[in-house]
């Protein structure tokens, strides 16, 4: 059961990503380059940053190799978007044997130690930073009048179950 429950956060997360930048694919490249004070960056800056993330806290649990992008120079979305499918897949892999996997957080020093067990702080950090990051790119479409997608909990429920489709 409990997996189930991770799953459901998960899977939002991963979903909230691909939805966000389904959304954003329809930007101009000018719209991609807005920003607002207190943000990352710009809009594709941060989608950058985000799917680039997540795929390094896949690469803490798994293994593999990271993706190598300057938020000055962006990839494409439709790269930004096909790596997050196939982060998908390795997400769908990670829960279908979160019981079995266990890695460690390497030593960043002056910043954090070596902490052993760490498959739960990934899993966090994945879900949390990326709430942050589409949060914050919603608040620079908002900002600039432009529309924003719903990304909430009770709209990817709805959605998985076939109720909706924002």
């Amino acid at each position: 059961m409990a997996t189930d429950h991770l799953d459901t956060i998960l899977g939002h997360h991963v979903w909230a990503t691909l939805a966000l930048l389904d959304r954003c694919a329809a930007l101009t490249p000018d719209q991609l380059r807005l920003t607002v004070p207190g943000t990352y960056g710009s809009i594709h800056a941060t989608l950058a940053h985000l799917v680039a993330a997540d795929r390094r806290y896949l690469v803490g649990i798994t293994g593999g190799e990271r993706v190598a992008w300057s938020p000055d120079d962006p990839p494409p979305l439709a790269v930004l978007r096909a790596e997050a499918e196939r982060q998908r897949a390795g997400w769908e892999d990670v829960m279908a044997r979160v019981d079995e996997l266990d890695c460690a957080m390497p030593e960043i020093p002056g910043v954090y130690p070596r902490l052993e067990h760490a498959v739960g702080l990934f899993l966090v950090q994945a879900v949390h930073h990326g709430e942050r990051h589409r949060g914050e790119v919603c608040s620079i479409l908002g900002a600039h009048g432009l529309e924003a997608p719903e990304l909430t909990g009770w709209d990817y429920v709805l959605v998985r179950r076939g109720v909706g489709a924002p």
